[in-house]
Protein backbone atom coordinates (compact mmCIF):
# COMPACT_ATOMS: atom_id res chain seq x y z
CA UNK A 1 0.00 0.00 0.00
CA UNK A 2 0.95 3.74 0.37
CA UNK A 3 -0.07 5.71 3.11
CA UNK A 4 2.51 8.10 3.57
CA UNK A 5 4.70 10.43 1.03
CA UNK A 6 6.42 13.67 0.83
CA UNK A 7 6.31 16.67 -2.01
CA UNK A 8 9.02 19.23 -0.48
CA UNK A 9 9.53 21.00 -3.89
CA UNK A 10 8.15 24.32 -4.89
CA UNK A 11 5.53 25.43 -7.06
CA UNK A 12 7.76 26.69 -10.02
CA UNK A 13 9.42 23.01 -10.19
CA UNK A 14 6.14 21.71 -10.38
CA UNK A 15 4.84 24.38 -13.06
CA UNK A 16 8.12 23.47 -15.10
CA UNK A 17 8.15 19.62 -14.75
CA UNK A 18 4.07 18.81 -15.19
CA UNK A 19 3.86 21.60 -18.00
CA UNK A 20 1.38 23.69 -16.29
CA UNK A 21 0.01 26.78 -16.45
CA UNK A 22 0.31 28.12 -12.96
CA UNK A 23 0.28 25.73 -9.72
CA UNK A 24 -1.12 27.21 -6.08
CA UNK A 25 1.56 28.38 -4.00
CA UNK A 26 2.24 25.03 -1.76
CA UNK A 27 4.33 24.22 1.27
CA UNK A 28 6.90 21.84 1.83
CA UNK A 29 5.14 18.26 3.30
CA UNK A 30 7.42 15.69 4.63
CA UNK A 31 4.37 13.30 6.48
CA UNK A 32 1.54 13.82 3.92
CA UNK A 33 -1.23 11.42 5.56
CA UNK A 34 -5.09 10.13 4.36
CA UNK A 35 -7.63 12.32 4.77
CA UNK A 36 -5.08 15.38 4.01
CA UNK A 37 -5.23 17.67 1.05
CA UNK A 38 -3.18 16.79 -1.56
CA UNK A 39 -1.56 18.10 -5.11
CA UNK A 40 -3.49 16.12 -7.81
CA UNK A 41 -3.50 16.62 -11.59
CA UNK A 42 -6.56 16.29 -13.40
CA UNK A 43 -7.87 17.03 -17.24
CA UNK A 44 -11.20 17.00 -17.94
CA UNK A 45 -12.97 16.98 -21.58
CA UNK A 46 -12.13 20.36 -23.78
CA UNK A 47 -9.72 21.69 -21.04
CA UNK A 48 -5.99 22.04 -20.03
CA UNK A 49 -4.29 19.80 -17.28
CA UNK A 50 -4.59 21.92 -13.75
CA UNK A 51 -3.59 21.25 -10.49
CA UNK A 52 -6.06 20.99 -7.72
CA UNK A 53 -6.18 20.26 -3.98
CA UNK A 54 -8.14 17.10 -3.39
CA UNK A 55 -8.47 15.07 -0.18
CA UNK A 56 -6.84 11.83 0.10
CA UNK A 57 -9.35 8.89 0.45
CA UNK A 58 -12.01 8.48 -2.73
CA UNK A 59 -15.41 9.09 -2.01
CA UNK A 60 -17.53 7.43 -4.56
CA UNK A 61 -20.19 9.75 -6.21
CA UNK A 62 -22.83 7.26 -4.91
CA UNK A 63 -21.62 7.14 -1.35
CA UNK A 64 -24.05 8.17 1.36
CA UNK A 65 -21.33 8.47 4.11
CA UNK A 66 -18.26 10.89 2.51
CA UNK A 67 -15.97 8.23 5.89
CA UNK A 68 -15.94 5.27 3.35
CA UNK A 69 -13.04 7.96 2.06
CA UNK A 70 -10.78 6.61 4.63
CA UNK A 71 -11.17 2.78 3.70
CA UNK A 72 -10.50 4.37 0.30
CA UNK A 73 -6.74 5.73 0.22
CA UNK A 74 -5.32 3.18 -2.12
CA UNK A 75 -6.99 1.00 -5.49
CA UNK A 76 -5.43 -2.04 -6.20
CA UNK A 77 -4.36 -2.18 -9.98
CA UNK A 78 -5.23 -5.79 -10.32
CA UNK A 79 -8.92 -4.88 -9.95
CA UNK A 80 -10.15 -1.12 -10.78
CA UNK A 81 -12.38 -2.44 -13.76
CA UNK A 82 -14.21 -4.81 -11.04
CA UNK A 83 -14.29 -2.53 -7.84
CA UNK A 84 -17.82 -0.44 -7.87
CA UNK A 85 -15.71 2.14 -6.29
CA UNK A 86 -13.38 2.97 -8.76
CA UNK A 87 -14.66 1.48 -12.36
CA UNK A 88 -15.95 4.58 -13.20
CA UNK A 89 -13.19 6.87 -12.31
CA UNK A 90 -10.54 4.32 -13.75
CA UNK A 91 -12.62 4.96 -17.11
CA UNK A 92 -13.04 8.85 -17.17
CA UNK A 93 -11.64 10.41 -14.04
CA UNK A 94 -7.71 9.65 -13.68
CA UNK A 95 -5.40 11.95 -12.28
CA UNK A 96 -1.65 12.40 -11.27
CA UNK A 97 -0.61 12.94 -7.79
CA UNK A 98 2.26 14.85 -6.93
CA UNK A 99 5.10 13.88 -4.63
CA UNK A 100 9.04 13.03 -4.41
CA UNK A 101 9.16 10.72 -2.29
CA UNK A 102 7.29 7.89 -0.30
CA UNK A 103 7.14 5.65 2.88
CA UNK A 104 7.10 2.19 3.30
CA UNK A 105 7.32 -0.21 6.56
CA UNK A 106 8.24 -3.31 7.49
CA UNK A 107 7.33 -6.26 9.68
CA UNK A 108 10.50 -6.76 12.10
CA UNK A 109 10.33 -8.84 15.64
CA UNK A 110 10.19 -5.46 16.95
CA UNK A 111 7.69 -3.37 15.39
CA UNK A 112 7.41 -1.80 11.65
CA UNK A 113 10.47 -0.40 10.67
CA UNK A 114 9.34 3.16 7.99
CA UNK A 115 11.98 3.38 4.93
CA UNK A 116 11.84 6.08 2.97
CA UNK A 117 12.54 5.75 -1.46
CA UNK A 118 12.90 7.99 -3.67
CA UNK A 119 14.79 8.31 -7.61
CA UNK A 120 18.29 8.62 -7.19
CA UNK A 121 18.19 11.60 -8.42
CA UNK A 122 15.59 13.28 -6.35
CA UNK A 123 13.11 14.06 -9.11
CA UNK A 124 9.69 15.19 -9.27
CA UNK A 125 7.25 11.79 -10.26
CA UNK A 126 3.57 11.16 -10.16
CA UNK A 127 1.57 8.40 -8.89
CA UNK A 128 -0.89 6.93 -10.68
CA UNK A 129 -4.75 8.24 -9.36
CA UNK A 130 -7.94 8.38 -9.46
CA UNK A 131 -10.08 11.25 -8.63
CA UNK A 132 -14.13 11.61 -7.85
CA UNK A 133 -16.66 14.53 -7.27
CA UNK A 134 -18.96 13.63 -4.67
CA UNK A 135 -22.23 15.91 -3.24
CA UNK A 136 -23.87 15.92 -0.10
CA UNK A 137 -27.60 16.42 0.46
CA UNK A 138 -27.10 20.18 1.58
CA UNK A 139 -24.71 19.83 -2.05
CA UNK A 140 -21.45 20.28 -0.46
CA UNK A 141 -18.90 19.44 -2.85
CA UNK A 142 -15.43 17.18 -2.13
CA UNK A 143 -13.29 16.61 -4.58
CA UNK A 144 -10.88 13.27 -3.47
CA UNK A 145 -8.51 10.70 -5.00
CA UNK A 146 -7.05 7.49 -4.20
CA UNK A 147 -3.32 6.36 -4.87
CA UNK A 148 -3.01 3.29 -7.45
CA UNK A 149 -0.78 0.06 -6.11
CA UNK A 150 0.52 -2.82 -8.11
CA UNK A 151 3.16 -5.40 -6.42
CA UNK A 152 6.21 -4.85 -5.62
CA UNK A 153 9.36 -4.29 -7.61
CA UNK A 154 12.86 -5.63 -6.85
CA UNK A 155 13.89 -2.84 -4.60
CA UNK A 156 10.73 -2.63 -2.21
CA UNK A 157 9.65 -6.40 -2.09
CA UNK A 158 11.95 -7.30 1.03
CA UNK A 159 10.36 -4.38 2.47
CA UNK A 160 6.75 -4.49 1.38
CA UNK A 161 4.86 -6.64 -1.04
CA UNK A 162 2.81 -3.65 -2.24
CA UNK A 163 3.52 -0.15 -3.96
CA UNK A 164 2.47 2.73 -5.22
CA UNK A 165 2.15 3.08 -9.22
CA UNK A 166 4.73 5.37 -10.57
CA UNK A 167 3.64 6.39 -14.32
CA UNK A 168 6.17 7.45 -16.94
CA UNK A 169 6.29 10.72 -18.01
CA UNK A 170 5.49 9.95 -21.50
CA UNK A 171 2.36 8.12 -20.35
CA UNK A 172 0.91 11.25 -18.71
CA UNK A 173 -1.25 13.04 -21.57
CA UNK A 174 -2.88 9.48 -22.18
CA UNK A 175 -3.52 8.57 -18.23
CA UNK A 176 -5.06 11.94 -18.14
CA UNK A 177 -6.92 12.51 -21.12
CA UNK A 178 -10.63 11.37 -20.34
CA UNK A 179 -11.57 10.38 -24.01
CA UNK A 180 -8.96 7.50 -23.79
CA UNK A 181 -11.43 4.90 -22.37
CA UNK A 182 -9.52 1.71 -23.55
CA UNK A 183 -9.12 0.05 -20.23
CA UNK A 184 -6.43 -2.85 -21.56
CA UNK A 185 -4.72 0.40 -22.99
CA UNK A 186 -4.44 2.38 -19.05
CA UNK A 187 -3.98 -1.17 -17.90
CA UNK A 188 -0.75 -1.09 -19.69
CA UNK A 189 1.03 1.41 -17.52
CA UNK A 190 0.29 -0.07 -13.95
CA UNK A 191 3.24 -1.81 -13.89
CA UNK A 192 5.68 -1.48 -10.88
CA UNK A 193 7.97 0.96 -11.79
CA UNK A 194 11.99 -0.37 -12.69
CA UNK A 195 13.66 -0.40 -9.36
CA UNK A 196 17.17 0.72 -11.07
CA UNK A 197 16.29 4.22 -10.84
CA UNK A 198 15.53 4.33 -7.30
CA UNK A 199 16.98 4.42 -3.75
CA UNK A 200 15.80 3.48 -0.66
CA UNK A 201 16.98 4.12 3.47
CA UNK A 202 15.84 3.70 6.69
CA UNK A 203 14.56 6.71 8.26
CA UNK A 204 13.50 7.26 11.73
CA UNK A 205 10.15 6.33 13.64
CA UNK A 206 8.94 10.50 14.27
CA UNK A 207 7.10 9.53 10.55
CA UNK A 208 4.98 7.16 12.12
CA UNK A 209 2.88 10.20 13.50
CA UNK A 210 0.39 11.57 11.15
CA UNK A 211 0.79 14.55 13.03
CA UNK A 212 4.57 15.28 12.49
CA UNK A 213 5.75 16.82 9.81
CA UNK A 214 9.21 17.83 9.83
CA UNK A 215 12.03 17.61 7.30
CA UNK A 216 13.93 14.97 9.54
CA UNK A 217 11.18 12.86 8.84
CA UNK A 218 13.10 11.38 5.61
CA UNK A 219 16.64 11.93 7.46
CA UNK A 220 18.74 8.38 7.01
CA UNK A 221 19.27 6.92 10.01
Amino acid sequence: MCGRFTLTCDAVRITVFFQLATVPKLRPRYNIAPSQLIATIVQQEQEAKQLRLMKWGLIPGWAKDPKIGHRLINARAETLSEKPSFRSAFKRRRCLIVADGFYEWQQTKTGKQPYYIQFKNQQLFAFAGLWEIWHSEKNEEIESCSIITTKANELIKPIHHRMPVILSPNTYSQWLDPTVTSIDKVQSFLAPYDSADMEVYQVSEKVNRSTYDQPDCFQSI
